[in-house]
């Protein structure tokens, strides 16, 4: 028998020992990746936590409602509305039922469930809200409340879209309602300290993120395929969300809805009052162009965007959809942790 030199031995061991780990690293990729393919559709998702059950809700009939007690293994519920609210249809001209971009939150002992009702690349929309005093449909009070109206957008007349609903509330607990899409950008309402109407003067709402880089400036004109009443003011999906002394800001820019052309990416800045401004890394503010990007598709996720954050259980959770570049572009649940960086600023973690 002829033995080896001790460097070789030496060498034949590290070079097993880092294929193994290589290996390692490769399968609990590809398992990350299949993970994250098999999510389930989802469309503006977002997620609270009732007891020891996950909820997601999200754009679909009626709106769609998944629960889970892993956020792996997803049920389908039954949908909020089993038909239109009759104050829709009466509202938005050809409106049967498909709900958009719902914002759920637990506030005065209740769960809020703003809505958008709406028509594709029109501002012929409204936000309505529905409250209920529990999630659990086996609950005996379980039972979907609708409100109605809340604040409505008409073409011509406003120059801002009622779709995309978000509820903060600031630090002496005054309810307000970011929205919109589009148009002239994201806005922000006071509401009554109910949370069930606008408490201000509509003509006079706030612009707290935009594309535009100059006040007064007007609408950009649509691109490519767009719609051309929209604009190209491509901004929406505001989602503001308080983390220490700052409110941050969450929005999505340019293109969702196009499968394997979507083109969606997340933005953020942040700001000390609620109202703003809110502003980037790079010191600009929102309203003016500004925005820090957050995350943009890649390789396996051709678009993600319309985004929710979710502190639960003491963990910060990203909650958005992707286009699944592996499964023609469908609209998929995504859910990664958010760190935040010495300064403060969120960081999607990596493996997400």
């Amino acid at each position: 028998v002829v033995s080896k030199p001790l460097s070789t031995l030496i060498l034949m061991i590290i070079n097993r020992f880092f294929s193994g780990v290589l290996l390692a690293l490769l399968l609990a990729a590809v398992h990350l990746h299949l993970s994250a393919q098999q999510m389930p559709l989802a469309h503006d998702p977002v997620l609270i936590k009732q007891d020891s059950t996950y909820y997601i809700f999200c754009t679909g009939w009626g709106i769609s409602v998944l629960s889970s007690t892993d956020m792996k293994t997803w049920k389908k519920e039954k949908p909020v509305f089993t038909k239109a609210p009759e104050w829709a249809v009466d509202s938005v001209k050809g409106f049967k039922g498909h709900i958009w971009a719902p914002d759920i939150s637990y506030f005065n002992g209740e769960y809020y469930l703003y809505y958008s009702i709406s028509a594709f690349g029109k501002n012929t929309s409204c936000i309505g809200l529905a409250t209920n005093k529990t999630l659990n449909p086996s609950d005996p009070e379980f039972a979907w409340i609708d409100h109605g109206l809340i604040i409505q957008s008409i073409p011509n007349k406003t120059n801002w879209n009622a779709i995309d609903p978000n509820l903060i509330v600031d630090k002496n607990n005054v309810p307000y309602l970011s929205f919109g899409s589009f148009w002239d950008g994201l806005k922000m309402v006071r509401l009554t300290p109910d949370a069930k109407k606008v408490d201000m003067d509509i003509t006079q709402i706030p612009t707290i993120a935009s594309r535009k880089t100059k006040p007064g400036m007007p609408n950009p004109p649509s691109i490519d395929d767009n719609p051309v009443e929209a604009g190209g003011n491509a901004i929406e999906a505001p989602f503001i969300f308080k983390h220490k002394k700052y409110y941050y800001l969450f929005a999505s820019v340019d293109y969702c809805c196009k499968g394997i052309k979507s083109t969606y990416k997340m933005i953020v800045g942040r700001s000390k009052s609620v109202n703003g401004p809110y502003i980037d890394k790079a010191g600009f503010q929102m309203q003016y162009g500004g925005g820090t990007l957050l995350m943009k598709g890649n390789q396996n996720w051709y678009g993600v965007g319309h985004n929710a954050v979710a502190h639960i259980d003491g963990i910060d959770y990203l909650v958005y959809h992707g286009y699944d570049a592996h499964d023609e572009g469908k609209a998929k649940l995504r859910i990664s942790r958010l760190k935040w960086d010495k300064m403060g600023w969120p960081q999607v973690e990596i493996g997400n």
